[in-house]
C-alpha cells in the first residue's frame, strides 16, 4: 500500500494514498481499534448537508470567500450523491463528542475541494478547520448531525414503514370483522369478539404509535448549531445558528431551527431519549402483535390454530412439513434489541457534565439502529406474514361454541352465582353450557338460545 504524509498539530501522519480523510481520520484509525460498528452513514450523510449549510452561512455573513463557500458546497453535495463512504472508516467507539467524526468530514471536504481546485488552476485553497469547521465546533456540529439524521430517518424510512403495516392490518379487520371467536384474558377463555375487532385493537396501537412518534420527533428540529464549543457561540457571528438551520431547511426540505439554549442543545439530549421512548413504545406493540399472530397460528393440530400464516420456508431440520411463525420470531428479536437500545440511550443521556454530553456517538448509533430495524422488521413482517394471514373458521366456530365462558351473557338473567354453576358442572361433567342449564332447572332450552346471542355479545345492544 502506497502512502502520503498528512499534518496537524501533533505532527507528521502516514496516511493511505487512495484515502481522501488526513491526520486526525487516520489517528482516530490506529488508537480506537475498538469493535466493528462503524459510524452510521446516515451520520456522515447529515455531516454533509451540515458542512453545506455552514459554508453558505459562511458566505452570507461574509466570513468566507464565495469560491470557497462554493467549492465546499459542491463538494458536500457530490459526498451525499456518490456515497464513498470507504474514506468514512471510523468506528462509534471513539471520542464522546464525536469530534473525530466531524474531522474525518472537515478532511475529505477539503482534500476533495483542494483536488478540485488545483484541476481547475486556482490558487484557492481549503483548510479542514479554518474553511470547513468554520464558526463551529465539534461539540455543535456532532449534535446537529444527531438531529438531523434522526429525524430524517424517522420520516423517511420508519414512517412509511408503520403506515404500510398499519393499513395491511386495518385491512384484515375489517375483511375479518364477522368471524366471531373466543376471546382470552390471561391466557384463558374469555367472552367472544370478532376476529376483526382483535385485529383492530393491534391497529389502533400502530396508529398510537404513529401519532407518538411523529409528535415527539418535532422536538429535534431544535439545533446545536450556533453553540460551538460550550454552548456561548465564540468564534460564530450571533446569526450563525439561524441562518445555518434555515439553510439546512432548505436542503432537507424539513425545518429545523437554532435552539433557544445551547447550553441544553450540547449537553442534553433529552430529545432523543424522548422519541425514543416512542420508538420503544412501538417495539412493544409490535412484541404484542407478534406474540398474538404466533399464538393464534399455533399447531396446526395441537395449538390453537384460528388463523394460518404463510409457510415461507421449511420450519425444521429434522421435522418435514413443519411451519414456524419466523416472522414474528424476528421482529420480536427486534423488539429485544429495541429495549436494550433505549436502556443504554438513557443511561448516554444522563451522562452530561457540565457543557457537554461525551456519549454522543453510542446514543444515536442505537437511535438509528433501533430506526432501521423497525423499519425493515415492520416491512418484513408485513410482506411475509401479515398479507398472508388467513382465518381457519372451523377452529375458531368449534373453539367458541365449546367455551364456558359464554355463560357470562347468564348473569343478568340468573345472576353471577347460579352462571357459576352452570360453567363449573358444565366443567367437571364434561357437559355442553345448554344441557348443564336445563337440566340444573335454571332455563329452558329456548331460553338459553335467546339469551346466548353470539351476535348481541359481541355487539352489545343499547
Amino acid at each position: 500500500m502506497e502512502f502520503r504524509t498528512e499534518r496537524d498539530t501533533l505532527g507528521e501522519v502516514q496516511v493511505p494514498a487512495d484515502k481522501w480523510y488526513g491526520a486526525q481520520t487516520q489517528r482516530s484509525r490506529e488508537n480506537f481499534k475498538i469493535g466493528t460498528e462503524v459510524m452510521p452513514r446516515e451520520i456522515t450523510d447529515a455531516f454533509s448537508i451540515l458542512k453545506e449549510a455552514c459554508a453558505s452561512a459562511n458566505a452570507t455573513l461574509g466570513n468566507m470567500e464565495k469560491e470557497k463557500a462554493e467549492m465546499i458546497q459542491q463538494i458536500c453535495k457530490q459526498v451525499r450523491t456518490d456515497k464513498n463512504y470507504e474514506h468514512f472508516p471510523l468506528v462509534v467507539w471513539q471520542t464522546g463528542s464525536g469530534t473525530q467524526s466531524n474531522m474525518n468530514m472537515n478532511e475529505v471536504v477539503a482534500y476533495k475541494s483542494n483536488e478540485a481546485f488545483e484541476k481547475q488552476g486556482s490558487e484557492h485553497r481549503i483548510h479542514p478547520n479554518d474553511d470547513v469547521n468554520k464558526s463551529q465546533s465539534s461539540n455543535d456540529t456532532f449534535p446537529t448531525a444527531m438531529h438531523i439524521a434522526a429525524l430524517l430517518e424517522v420520516k423517511n424510512r420508519l414512517v412509511p414503514s408503520l403506515k404500510k403495516l398499519h393499513q395491511t392490518i386495518e385491512e384484515k379487520a375489517a375483511a375479518f370483522d364477522h368471524v366471531i371467536k373466543i376471546g382470552r384474558t390471561h391466557l384463558q377463555d374469555a367472552t367472544p369478539l370478532t376476529l376483526g375487532q382483535e385485529m383492530s385493537g393491534w391497529a389502533h396501537m400502530l396508529k398510537k404509535s404513529l401519532y407518538m412518534i411523529e409528535e415527539s420527533s418535532e422536538q429535534l428540529r431544535d439545533l446545536a448549531i450556533g453553540g460551538t464549543a460550550v454552548g456561548t457561540g465564540i468564534n460564530a457571528h450571533p446569526d450563525f445558528g439561524d441562518i445555518t438551520a434555515e439553510a439546512i431547511s432548505q436542503i432537507t426540505g424539513e425545518t429545523f431551527r437554532s435552539s433557544e439554549n445551547k447550553f441544553h442543545a450540547l449537553t442534553s439530549h433529552d430529545e432523543i431519549v424522548y422519541v425514543h421512548g416512542a420508538l420503544k413504545g412501538l417495539a412493544a406493540d409490535l412484541m404484542k402483535i407478534a406474540n398474538d399472530v404466533r399464538w393464534l397460528a399455533s399447531g396446526p393440530r395441537s395449538g390453537i390454530g384460528e388463523i394460518t400464516i404463510p409457510a415461507n420456508e421449511p420450519g425444521s431440520s429434522i421435522m418435514p412439513g413443519k411451519v414456524n411463525p419466523t416472522q414474528s420470531e424476528a421482529i420480536t428479536m427486534v423488539a429485544s434489541q429495541i429495549f436494550g437500545n433505549d436502556a443504554t440511550i438513557g443511561f448516554a443521556a444522563s451522562q452530561g457534565n457540565f457543557e457537554l454530553n461525551v456519549y454522543k456517538p453510542v446514543i444515536i448509533y442505537n437511535f438509528l439502529q433501533s430506526v432501521r430495524l423497525l423499519s425493515d422488521s415492520m416491512i418484513s413482517f408485513n410482506d411475509n406474514c401479515v398479507v398472508g394471514i388467513e382465518v381457519n373458521e372451523e377452529i375458531i366456530d368449534k373453539h367458541v361454541k365449546n367455551s364456558l365462558m359464554l355463560v357470562t351473557a347468564l348473569n343478568p338473567h340468573i345472576g353471577y352465582e347460579k352462571a357459576a354453576k352452570i360453567a363449573k358442572t358444565a366443567f367437571e361433567k364434561n357437559s355442553t353450557l345448554k344441557e348443564t342449564a336445563v337440566e340444573l332447572g335454571y332455563l329452558t332450552a329456548d331460553q338459553f338460545d335467546e339469551y346466548i346471542d353470539l351476535e348481541k355479545m359481541v355487539r352489545p345492544q343499547k
